[in-house]
């Protein structure tokens, strides 16, 4: 019996060993299709076989600063499953040593870099004959001190084209709706949402269409405290994009806007705005002090005195002596903020920028440290009914009548008698024809008012409010609106190869 029991423990002890084996068998078994579940998922995540479709870069087009960097991603598109990874690299051969691309994406260029323009390329690792491309502009460092060519005001607009208003941008109004609103939200609070924001891509595209100058209108004094300090972020953006316009080497003109309610021409107000108006351009000369002479300043846009005596019209004696005071300020403040400002390029503008008689006989050029560095601006959308009147009645223009086109050449000769003949330059700094369901009688109405500008050696910048009318109503949005800057596309392209004919562009 006992080796009975003996026999009996050793058959048990072999079938449980046999059981225990089996059972981690079976667990292995689980495990291993676990293991297997894991590795579909990785495949699953990034499948060897799996179809690329194509490769983006974001952003598409950029400028870096020498000696900056900046960092791209890339998206690769195809089959659920398809590897992210792509290789980097820049196409240019003649590119400085210290210009290079990691494998994450991050650009540097070195500080030295001589090239103007390069191209960044990604290439899936999946499928090399799908890749994409970046265009990176490069720029100067304008924190340092650049060069600048000591070139005459007259020299300098002769080489303006066409030009073109970023309007109802950085001169919108304070967008009180938000709480403590960021530089984007300011920038886009006339414009409808923030996917309207300056991009580098509505400079190229501009620039690709022939226009070689921007004006950037500015309203500061809903971003200074209340010893007039700007704030910094809003001027790291409006740098930004006057970059954007340096990386096309566009002529720029930049200014003050609607900062009415701290610049005043009356004699109780005066004292208190040139504090003011000293305090804001000290700092603007200052930020862009290394800039070369293609950015020209422009003290102010249509000063006036808002709902006050002749305010379109020349305004009183007083307004005017006192706007003149503040030019004369202007000149001083830039001339003494350094860096390339000693040979800055200035703008001056009439009196609520008007080409009347009185605005045009009631400014004096101030006096100034340099010669022959002072640009005299006007604005004038005329004729009046077809260019600014909202009535849709008023919608033809026709190069056959004399009245039409009178009221144009009408202001181009009185300042081109007052100022160009007498040595100092005259730029058209806004016009425009609001649209009306017109769009070829405006087109006949620029060709003819960009060329005869042009033939008295004044070139013109056209409003360009964003405001699109899209019914056969009233356009009292004054609908100016050229460059759609979402899709940079334009809304009237027989209007704009009619600003570039009667430019000369083509």
């Amino acid at each position: 019996m006992k080796n009975f029991f003996k026999l009996q423990s050793f058959v048990i002890a072999i079938i449980l060993a046999i059981g225990l084996s089996f059972g981690a068998c079976v667990e292995g078994d689980d495990d291993n299709d676990i293991d297997n579940d894991i590795d579909n998922d990785s495949d699953n995540d990034s499948d060897s076989n799996a179809k690329v479709t194509g490769v983006s870069i974001s952003p598409d087009t950029v400028v870096v600063i020498k000696g900056k960097f900046h960092t791209f991603t890339a998206k690769v598109t195809g089959d659920k499953n398809v590897a992210q990874t792509v290789v980097w690299s820049i196409s240019e051969s003649g590119k400085e040593e210290g210009t290079s691309i990691d494998d994450t994406g991050k650009l540097t260029v070195a500080d030295n870099e001589s090239l103007k323009l390069i191209t960044v390329k990604a290439v899936s690792t999946e499928d090399a004959e799908k890749s994409a491309t970046a265009s990176v502009s490069i720029i100067p460092d304008f924190t340092l001190e650049q060069p600048i060519n000591d070139i005459t005001a007259t020299e300098l607009v002769a080489g303006m084209k066409i030009g073109w208003n970023l309007g109802n941008t950085f001169d919108a109004g304070y967008p009180t709706w938000f709480t403590n609103p960021t530089v984007i939200q300011i920038e886009t609070s006339w414009l409808g949402g923030t996917q309207y924001a300056t991009k580098k891509s509505n400079f190229d595209t501009l620039k690709t269409a022939g226009f070689n100058a921007v004006r950037i209108p500015v309203s500061w004094n809903k971003v200074v405290d209340e010893e007039y300090n700007i704030r910094a972020d809003w001027m790291a953006r409006v740098t930004e994009v006057v970059n954007y316009a340096v990386a096309n080497d566009m002529y720029i003109l930049l200014n003050t806007h609607h900062d009415e309610d701290i610049f005043k021409f009356s004699n109780a107000d005066v004292a208190a705005s040139l504090i003011a108006f000293n305090k804001i351009w000290g700092q603007i000369a200052d930020n862009f002090k290394n800039y070369d002479e293609k950015l020209v300043f422009e003290a102010l846009n249509e000063p006036r005195i808002k709902g006050g005596q002749n305010e379109w019209n020349g305004g009183t004696p007083e307004a005017r002596n006192n706007l003149n005071t503040h030019y004369q300020n202007f000149i001083q403040t830039v001339r003494e903020s350094g860096g390339n400002n000693g040979k800055r390029i200035l703008m001056v503008n009439t009196f609520g920028a008007s080409a009347g008689d009185n605005a045009v006989n009631g400014l004096v050029i101030p006096t100034d440290t340099v010669e022959n560095k002072i640009i005299v601006s006007v604005h004038a959308y005329t004729p009046y009914n077809f260019a600014l009147n909202t009535n849709l009645n008023y919608s033809s223009w026709s190069s056959s009548n004399s009245s039409d086109k009178s009221e144009i050449t009408n202001n181009l000769d009185r300042v081109k008698t007052k100022f160009i003949d007498n040595g100092y330059p005259v730029i058209m700094g806004e016009f425009g024809a609001m649209t009306k369901n017109n769009e070829e009688a405006r087109a006949a109405w620029a060709q003819f008012y960009v060329s005869e500008a042009m033939n008295r050696g004044i070139p013109c910048f056209w409003w360009d409010n964003h405001a699109f009318v899209t019914s056969n109503t009233e356009p009292k949005s004054e609908g100016f609106g050229f460059l759609k800057r979402d899709t940079n596309e334009f809304a009237f392209p027989n209007l704009l190869e009619a600003l570039m004919e009667g430019a000369g562009v083509r």
